[in-house]
């Protein structure tokens, strides 16, 4: 499979999405019941996604998001169903993963180890190439413009009181009119006057209409280009049984800029945003 990725990490096509299947995700514990827990640190499957990772950029973490954890568990957790992160059981709607980061990823993996009860929660994944041509050129244009903003997501912000920082201004849309690239989350990005707001709904609306539902069985790696396709959840009701739904995420950069590396503390983990800020 080692070409099909590289190529896939060269030019993502219309879809911006890639998947494998059959992988072994044997030898699991019970699904985690809290948040943050590390029970697959010595698993085989890092290394699984390490190779993914790294073929098509370089494995990487973020320093306030998980403390740099460079293997998310996504699962759900007790008291948590509503919160717009990974550890929620709510519907999740469409997001450019780390959307507030000057160095978000340029693709993640979902490795599904563990399927929902009733095998329905789907994995919702639109491509920003198939969404364009069902809005008008004066709403594109207005995408374009850099004047939108969005807040940091509550993964990180989890231990911080006060009200979330933004980034921007920023356009959702960039990149040739042939390769658009989008930037945009559904819950998190804000336009400064109410003309944005609409051209956003209607962003919103189109990418619904083109959207892909995909329902991961344990084996499945799916793979994003996360400038081209925005990903997103439906909803599904946990048990807490030690049976839940798990999906394992890792985050690959294209290339770390100098600066950037020379700031880690740690090798992979990309600096705080309070060190990065307003940077790029």
């Amino acid at each position: 499979m080692r070409k099909p990725l590289l190529d896939f990490g060269a030019e993502s096509g219309e879809s911006g999405y890639f998947m494998l299947r059959g992988l072994m995700v044997d030898d699991l514990p019970e699904t985690p019941a809290v948040h943050g827990m590390t029970s697959l640190d010595d698993h085989f499957t890092n290394g699984t996604l390490m190779l993914v990772a790294d073929l098509l950029g370089s494995l990487v973490g973020y320093q306030d998001e998980k403390s740099g954890a460079l293997f998310h568990d996504v699962h759900p957790v007790r008291g948590e169903e509503h919160r717009i992160e990974n550890s929620g059981s709510v519907a999740f709607d469409f997001h450019t993963e780390n959307v507030h980061h000057p160095l978000r990823p340029d693709f993640l993996g979902l490795l599904c180890l563990r399927q929902d009860h009733e095998a329905i929660a789907a994995t919702r994944l639109s491509s920003v190439r198939d969404a364009l041509p069902l809005l008008t050129e004066d709403q594109v244009a207005e995408l374009r413009k850099p004047q939108f903003h969005s807040l940091y997501p509550t993964s990180f912000t989890r231990n911080t009181e006060g009200p979330r920082p933004s980034s921007g201004p920023h356009p959702v849309i960039f990149g040739s009119v042939d390769q658009p690239f989008i930037r945009f989350n559904s819950h998190n990005t804000r336009a400064a006057d109410a003309g944005g707001e609409r051209v956003l709904r209607a962003l919103t609306e189109a990418l619904e209409s083109v959207c892909r539902d995909l329902v991961l069985a344990p084996g499945d790696l799916v793979v994003l280009d996360n400038h081209v396709v925005v990903h997103g959840r439906s909803a599904f009701q946990p048990r807490y049984d030690g049976r839940d739904r798990w999906l394992r995420r890792f985050y690959s950069l294209r290339s770390t800029p100098l600066w950037a590396q020379r700031m880690m503390r740690h090798p992979r983990v990309l600096p705080a945003m309070a060190d990065i800020r307003g940077v790029v």
